[in-house]
């Protein structure tokens, strides 16, 4: 008993420091600086897909692309330290709310959900920290090859059942791809904004540059979705892609060259939506 008591005291211990902690300044400081660093790092990916558009096929215009853009520019390191903290203070603020829960959070299957949803934006903005500072260490050394999606894809095929595993994760890139999107045109995102602190003229812009930028990311997510359950119907893994490939395919058609620079304009959008984020969301957990 005395064994189970004292479990008992250090998990509610734990539990109040965690709760603590989403409470203070410094860790809405960090999620802050977090949003501000999401947005220029997508500001940096729709530049470089602009450029793919233009005719430069040697860009990379994803998150990867973008740390390598930025390391090697002037005062790249530097700036990819400070990258690098926003990375680590988004990626703790969204493992906070994973275990406190996020604002206004519902009760029963949605809680869950939610809570799920901030563990894994969590875990993607843990690899972009350690992406950030291997680029930090080594400014030549590049932490992703374009080609990691069908590296990957390829060892999922080759597994029992991993032909439906592909084609599941593609489905899912779909769903979440139109989550996004219903999330943007809906505006449900201003639910997570103090709006009262807002101008009118800002309220406006700002709500069109979030649904413009959700919906962009709902075409680039439902691109990737689609490649992938391509390779698992064809059972290639060379028809994966991340948002490199799906982009560069798409520069490929007819009217892709325009098709991407209409995409690059709304990923820049999303960028400045971050930005906005950054001054205006709610981020202290319920």
């Amino acid at each position: 008993m005395g064994v189970r008591t004292q479990a008992v005291d250090a998990k509610d211990r734990s539990k109040d420091a965690i709760e603590t902690a989403a409470g203070s300044t410094w860790l809405a400081r960090l999620a802050r600086w977090g949003l501000a660093v999401r947005g220029g790092l997508y500001l940096v990916v729709a530049l470089l897909a602009l450029r793919v558009a233009m005719g430069d096929r040697s860009e990379r215009p994803d998150k990867e692309g973008a740390l390598g853009a930025v390391a090697n520019q002037p005062l790249g390191r530097l700036l990819l330290v400070v990258a690098a903290i926003g990375f680590a203070g988004y990626a703790l603020w969204r493992f906070t709310e994973a275990v406190v829960g996020p604002p206004e959070e519902d009760d029963g299957r949605k809680a869950s959900a939610k809570r799920a949803g901030c563990a894994a934006r969590g875990l993607l903005y843990s690899v972009l920290f350690f992406s950030a500072l291997r680029y930090v260490v080594s400014v030549d050394e590049s932490p992703g090859s374009a080609n990691s999606e069908a590296d990957w894809t390829a060892r999922a095929l080759g597994w029992p059942g991993g032909t439906w595993l592909v084609a599941l994760v593609g489905l899912g890139m779909v769903g979440a791809g139109l989550y996004v999107g219903w999330r943007g045109l809906s505006e449900k995102f201003r639910k997570h904004l103090k709006e009262f602190q807002m101008s009118e003229t800002e309220r406006r812009w700002i709500n069109r540059l979030g649904v413009v930028g959700m919906v962009a990311r709902m075409a680039v997510f439902i691109m990737i979705g689609g490649f992938l359950i391509a390779a698992a119907a064809q059972h290639d893994s060379r028809q994966a892609v991340g948002i490199d490939g799906a982009l560069k395919r798409l520069v490929s058609l007819y009217y892709g060259p325009a098709l991407l620079g209409v995409l690059a304009v709304g990923l820049a959008a999303y960028g400045l939506y971050c930005l906005a984020e950054a001054r205006y969301r709610e981020v202290e957990p319920g």
